[in-house]
């Protein structure tokens, strides 16, 4: 068993069937099939054997999944940075996995700190004026098109994806060969991925959706890739006119972002499947987005720790609100704060078990335990389950504001604030409070060339939500600060928050 075995079958049976697009070009199965294996061959010369780690510091580019490929072929562990990490936490990472070989590009190699990375003999550089890092093509030129393909176990360890760090420093999944083959297998079943299928993917390749539920899934299935090296909404809309795109996998965000373009403008019908999955759908962007275009987003669901796929919206299976039923081999359970399982309509922590669950966190047995313990992988995440297997997400444990003992689920207060005719975005969050311990606050993104005011969302939330659920504070901002992956940073605004609440304790004591 090899993760690299789908792109080689692909190019034996349909080597001139475009494996990915990137800015006008096309890259065939055959020529990506044979530059992995060239580059195999040189990862072997250059030292690097089965269970050795090799970083990929790369943004959205046809480097990241050859050099993906070429890790893989020759057995060794492919761990994802987050392109937008700076030397400290790259430096982290590095060490943390003890990394043989970082592939990255030129305008990146400033924050590979080789010289305080004892494990770090090479860095390959994809892109970009090179100095000091050896150029891609150097590794590319030998005369060997048929490299190493090293078989593989399912429980060895093919990928390591480091969690976003939202509760301390990030934590890397450990995710098998087992994990992944079956995962995009699953992915590709469930979906119905079919090789004239044109996936677009402008989400991050080192985050765990793009990876392998858009990457590995499309080469697994021989479909085309259509690969963006950033998130430009007019180039997303007009790739998926011009090239066809019939899959398109994205981020709440970025839902809200195409919704204030003039999606009248593009033809998007030959989109066949629009899913939704990293972070909680409001029901008002599911029903905006198929106002105008006419069809359903289909949300899902998922994490770095089960390779990700465990729940999917299926056309004739879909609950609006929830992100649909375990996909095959994944069963979920909800339990208390003991760990018992809760009936039906109960909520409480969700939790997973089948082949896409993690092998564990790199070099973190107690943490391991701690997340697996009892044979089930606990998410950290609130949901419940309805009568027929639809599971629906209340909110991360972490996120939940407690004022004066009463929970509070940010989502709630959100799926309110999306409903407001002139909200763009918004995001709800604790912020410190001297009696009641925390209290509600939210930042609201109005829509373009609309005066919204605090006042206006705070009498709209008084309408909707109950008095200990209305934000105490409304905060109208441009933009919210977010992930790579468009994901809301909740850790962020708490941290300023908490900062405001301080200076506001000083203030008042020194008055």
């Amino acid at each position: 068993m090899n993760i690299a075995h789908h792109v080689a079958r692909v190019a034996r049976t349909h080597p001139r069937h475009p494996a990915i697009v990137f800015e006008g070009a096309s890259i065939d199965f055959a020529n990506l099939d044979s530059d992995a294996a060239r580059l195999a061959r040189s990862l072997v010369e250059a030292g690097v054997t089965a269970g050795d780690r090799v970083a990929l510091y790369l943004p959205n580019i046809p480097a990241f999944p050859l050099a993906y490929l070429a890790v893989q072929r020759v057995g060794a562990v492919a761990v994802s940075l987050n392109s937008t990490l700076t030397t400290d936490e790259v430096h982290y990472i590095l060490n943390d996995c003890g990394a043989r070989i970082v592939f990255t590009v030129g305008e990146l190699v400033q924050n590979v700190p080789l010289d305080r990375c004892p494990t770090l003999t090479h860095i390959v550089q994809c892109e970009g004026e090179t100095g000091a890092a050896v150029p891609l093509a150097d590794w590319l030129t030998g005369g060997f098109s048929s490299g190493p393909m090293t078989a593989r176990k399912a429980r060895e360890p093919a990928a390591i994806l480091y969690t976003s760090g939202t509760t301390g420093r990030p934590k890397g999944a450990t995710l098998t060969v087992g994990n992944v083959v079956s995962n995009a297998r699953t992915t590709v079943r469930t979906m119905g991925f079919r090789r004239d299928d044109k996936v677009a993917a402008f989400l991050p390749l080192f985050h765990v959706f793009s990876q392998n539920v858009l990457m590995n899934a499309a080469f697994e299935a021989g479909s085309t890739l259509l690969l963006f090296r950033r998130v430009d909404p007019r180039l997303i809309l007009r790739t998926i006119e011009t090239e066809r795109a019939t899959l398109l996998f994205a981020v709440p965000t970025i839902y809200s972002t195409l919704l204030t373009m003039r999606l009248e403008d593009y033809d998007l019908s030959a989109l066949r499947y629009v899913v939704s999955g990293a972070a909680p759908l409001p029901d008002e962007l599911v029903h905006r987005w198929q106002a105008r275009t006419g069809q359903p987003i289909y949300q899902g669901y998922g994490l770095t720790e089960t390779s990700p796929l465990t729940n999917v919206n299926l056309p004739g299976q879909h609950r609006v609100g929830s992100v649909g039923k375990c996909v095959e081999g994944v069963e979920t359970r909800i339990v208390d704060a003991s760990d018992q399982e809760v009936p039906p309509g109960e909520w409480g922590e969700i939790c997973f078990r089948g082949p896409g669950v993690m092998q564990g966190y790199w070099n973190r047995p107690e943490e391991s335990e701690l997340a697996m313990r009892g044979g089930w992988l606990h998410t950290g995440d609130i949901g419940r389950l309805d009568e027929e297997g639809y599971l629906f997400i209340v909110d991360r444990v972490k996120d939940m504001i407690n004022v004066a003992g009463l929970k509070v689920w940010p989502a709630e207060i959100e799926q309110a604030l999306y409903r407001h005719p002139d909200v763009r975005e918004a995001a709800v969050y604790a912020a410190p409070h001297r009696t009641r311990g925390e209290q509600v606050w939210a930042d609201v993104v109005p829509k373009d060339r609309v005066a919204l005011t605090p006042n206006d969302v705070l009498a709209f939330c008084r309408q909707h939500l109950a008095p200990y659920k209305v934000p105490h504070r409304v905060n109208i901002v441009d933009a919210l600060p977010k992930s790579a992956t468009g994901k809301v940073l909740k850790r962020v605004l708490r941290e300023r928050a908490a900062i405001a609440g301080r200076q506001g304790i000083r203030s008042r004591d020194q008055a």
